[in-house]
């Protein structure tokens, strides 16, 4: 009995469904941040975010992130990503982006009361992205004083 030969349609599907499922992986698997000499961009998952250092107010470091309800997002592990609520204001959105809830991670206040919280999984990478923004908020500041 002669074999039959797969459908090359079939074939490409399950190459086209491997390739996908191993970028959403590396999509998810860790906040990917790209600096840019006037903004910082921020990829989540399937979250991607464009921050001009110019709407940025304020940077600070927090242990933890206050109580929110999910409009749509995930939690899995020690990674929380996604769009919040604040459960005192319902209108306020809290963008979430941490690869790590047992670490610190950065409070970034942009657009007078817009809410991100973000960490990477690497906790000294953490620290020097605060750092950065926290100069960049600086450099900010001083231009609009002059």
């Amino acid at each position: 009995m002669k074999g039959e030969k797969r459908h090359w349609l079939w074939n490409l599907l399950i190459i086209l469904t491997v390739i996908v499922s191993i970028l959403s992986f590396m999509a998810h698997y860790k906040n990917w941040i790209w600096k840019k000499a006037d903004r910082i961009q921020i990829l989540s998952g399937i979250y991607y975010m464009e921050l001009p250092f110019n709407s940025m107010n304020n940077v600070s470091m927090v242990s933890k992130i206050p109580s929110l309800d999910r409009k749509n997002g995930f939690s899995a592990w020690e990674k929380e990503k996604g769009i919040f609520r604040d459960s005192l204001n319902e209108e306020k959105l809290v963008y979430i982006y941490v690869d790590n809830l047992n670490d610190q991670k950065i409070n970034l206040i942009y657009k007078d009361s817009l809410q991100l919280f973000i960490n990477l999984s690497d906790s000294t990478k953490t620290k020097e992205l605060y750092l950065y923004l926290e100069e960049k908020i600086e450099a900010q500041l001083t231009q609009l004083n002059q």
